[in-house]
């Protein structure tokens, strides 16, 4: 995306009559914004035209607000996979509405976008300081999830029978985008519906949000695995500890997991190709040099090794071939057939690590992402995602987080880390 197409202007509902009645911190202003750009040579064109550089709104509690706290309810939906740290989001965004706001009516729909269809039959359930007191401590979510789009006409009748002025909805790219259609079908009918979305992808692949909630719990848990496939290649003649990661897009996960202790020799992400031979090859020479190595794989990884497929799950993805038992099979047989023993353990922790509680440092960003998440809508803005760049919160426009997945620059700092952590080739 070009800087000419960056348009972070937020929408809003309409003018802020009604005085805040939060007393305590800091109001942030309207004007206030953060470069969208960090350095100089970026920027420097900008001035030299005397023209604006692109910015975003920062986040934060207004001093005057859209929506009257006697007469508001809010909703929470909880979609797509699971992640650490979503029921910390849905505590803080409980907490802050009631004790920030004063709002008492709050509901939690059930099974994700088909909770706010009525003929899916998932009654809401009523959501309380106390019935979220101590959901921080269980991983996953007391809302329940669901993949797959639902009708914004159907969604937006369940909003208007209950009375809903505000809806957050936690979830990731395709999450988004349904909350983009409510937002836009709220609009058509010329309702005062706020919708705000929270980023959830345990990938990091958000755009234009520096980090996702759950990601540092993710890399600290593949970290654990990573370490037990270190273990157990040390402990044997010929040892290969192969660890599939999440990533299907994106390889954040992995690539950082290999930063973490630098016990990874081979980090294997979707942004950087590689060939099968290459990787072999490679890998022979590691065994006979070191008697040893760890393999990180991202699941999107090595896609074009496996037979191509057009089947989509629920919610619009290609499924992925399984790059982990592909290169575990591919291994034992490329040395089998030379005769060279080797000891390989697979070892694929996906859906221990996406379950798990959050971390202490992800339950604080949780914190504050649904903080400011409730700020926003209390504001009237809509249609719009709480984002982080360069360590400040801001809004971003649903249609801009939507437009595309973060990835790895295979040129940038972060993969040129990866390859002097591991002294894998740039090429294989």
């Amino acid at each position: 995306m070009t800087d000419q197409e960056l348009d972070f202007t937020i929408e809003r509902l309409g003018a802020c009559r009604f005085p805040s009645p939060m007393r305590k911190g800091r109001f942030t202003g309207d004007g206030e914004r953060i470069m969208y750009h960090s350095r100089f040579n970026e920027i420097q064109p900008y001035i030299g035209l005397g023209a604006e550089p692109p910015s975003l709104e920062l986040a934060g509690p207004r001093e005057r607000i859209y929506f009257d706290p006697a007469t508001i309810t809010g909703g929470i939906v909880t979609c797509g996979g699971l992640c650490p740290g979503i029921n910390d989001v849905i505590r803080a965004v409980v907490l802050s509405l009631y004790h920030h706001y004063g709002v008492t009516r709050i509901y939690g729909f059930r099974y994700g976008y088909e909770g706010l269809v009525k003929r899916h039959g998932h009654t809401p359930i009523d959501l309380t300081p106390e019935a979220v007191d101590r959901i921080g401590e269980l991983g996953g979510t007391i809302l329940a999830s669901s993949r797959g789009p639902q009708e914004p006409a159907e969604m937006v009748d369940t909003l208007e029978e209950l009375g809903v002025g505000i809806l957050f909805a936690i979830g990731g790219d395709g999450t988004l985008k349904g909350a983009r259609a409510i937002a836009m079908e709220a609009a058509r009918r010329g309702r005062s519906i706020s919708v705000i979305g929270i980023p959830k992808t345990i990938d990091n692949d958000i755009s234009f949000v520096q980090k996702t909630f759950g990601f540092e719990t993710a890399v600290a848990e593949a970290q654990r695995a990573i370490y037990a496939a270190h273990t157990e290649a040390l402990g044997a003649r010929n040892g290969i500890g192969l660890v599939k990661l999440m990533g299907r897009d994106s390889g954040f996960i992995a690539a950082y997991s290999t930063l973490v202790d630098s016990q990874v020799n081979f980090c294997l992400v979707p942004e950087v190709p590689f060939t099968l031979a290459g990787l072999l090859a490679s890998l022979k020479e590691r065994l006979e040099t070191r008697g040893h190595a760890v393999i990180a794989v991202a699941e999107g990884a090595g896609q074009e090794l496996l037979a191509a497929t057009e089947s989509r799950d629920a919610s619009g993805n290609i499924k992925l071939g399984d790059i982990g038992t592909y290169l575990r099979d591919a291994i034992k047989e490329h040395f089998g057939r030379s005769r060279q023993e080797i000891n390989l353990k697979y070892i694929d922790p996906s859906y221990i690590i996406r379950s798990q509680p959050a971390n202490p440092h992800d339950s604080a960003l949780c914190l504050l992402l649904g903080h400011n998440a409730v700020h926003a809508g209390m504001a009237g803005r809509t249609n719009m995602v709480v984002g982080f760049w360069n360590h400040q919160f801001t809004h971003v426009p649903i249609a801009m987080a939507a437009s595309g997945r973060k990835k790895i620059d295979p040129e940038g700092w972060l993969w040129g880390s990866v390859l002097a952590s591991t002294g894998q080739p740039r090429q294989m």
